[in-house]
């Protein structure tokens, strides 16, 4: 990986990163799950984190069979345009990062064909309290926990990572007393400002999947949901550290090149990784899968062990 000078005037910034491309890596192999991991992390399926009412929200827990508490943990939040996808996507990643020290939750969410938004951000913060809450029983250090997602999942990291004093965003998944706080954030693939011309259009088109049943309307009939939903549109200078991950094939609005901009100017540490020959779906292509575990576990390794 090629890494650029760090900005001079912003020590503290993560620099924009491009990997070097090649002709191979357009036509990558499938991710394949790595049998190595199978006696190197252990895992628990189907814990539950979140109740309303009937309805309980699970997630799947992954950790190092050789390491002991507390470790550092990371929430793994899948994709599907919020109206599809499950939690054993994001599988993959979560025993990778846990083969490399971490504790990591890849969680389930309500998505948009049952609750519109804020349900699936209340789901990632009733996460996050419920790690804390346990926090002595799964081995988790409490005060190093950070999130990661790809697409949708990538737009709920970067909401997550920059909402943490927003009431409306909070719900009541459980565990009130606890913070929803994350440490450090990854978005991956994600869309990080909904007041965009680009999304105003794709919302207002008839039959999209995505903004508008997420949403519960288009970006001109309610605006301020947009901006609620927009994690650019949440950072402040209490803000932990967002890095950007994308394919060199992705739409460049995955770049997020106004929320690093802003965290940029409040001194926050940031930046931009590209993945060349790599779709939106990157995760499923096994070169730019591995370049992004060695990314997510520098990153991490760096915020949530360094601290």
């Amino acid at each position: 990986m090629r890494t650029s000078p760090l900005f001079p005037f912003l020590l503290p910034v993560i620099a924009f990163a491009v990997l070097s491309a090649s002709a191979q890596d357009r036509s990558d192999e499938r991710t394949r799950p790595d049998p190595a991991l199978d006696d190197a992390v252990k895992a628990q399926s189907g814990i539950p984190f979140a109740r309303y009412g009937d309805r309980e929200i699970a997630l799947d827990l992954y950790r190092p069979a050789e390491k002991s508490g507390p470790l550092p943990a990371i929430i793994c939040i899948h994709g599907g345009g919020w109206f599809k996808g499950t939690r054993a996507n994001m599988r993959n990643l979560a025993r990778a990062l846990a083969a490399r020290g971490f504790v990591t939750a890849s969680i389930s969410y309500r998505l948009s064909g049952e609750a519109e938004f804020p349900a699936a951000i209340h789901d990632a913060k009733a996460a996050v309290r419920f790690l804390r809450a346990e926090a002595d029983t799964l081995g988790i250090d409490s005060d190093a926990i950070g999130v990661t997602g790809l697409s949708a999942g990538g737009h709920l990291a970067a909401l997550l990572t920059t909402s943490g004093d927003v009431e409306e965003l909070e719900g009541d998944g459980g565990n009130a007393e606890r913070s929803s706080r994350v440490q450090a954030g990854i978005a991956m693939g994600a869309q990080s400002d909904f007041l965009t011309e680009r999304i105003g259009t794709l919302s207002a088109t008839p039959g999209n999947p995505h903004y508008t049943p997420f949403l519960g309307g288009t970006q001109e009939e309610i605006p301020e949901t947009y901006r609620l939903a927009s994690p650019r549109h949440h950072i402040d200078r209490n803000d932990p550290p967002l890095l950007f991950l994308t394919g060199e094939l992705d739409d460049p609005s995955t770049h997020a090149d106004g929320a690093r901009d802003d965290l940029e100017k409040l001194g926050i540490p940031t930046g931009l990784t590209v993945f060349p020959g790599a779709p939106h779906a990157f995760l499923g292509r096994q070169r730019a899968f591995d370049a992004a575990v060695d990314v997510c576990d520098e990153f991490f390794s760096k915020h949530l062990k360094g601290r």
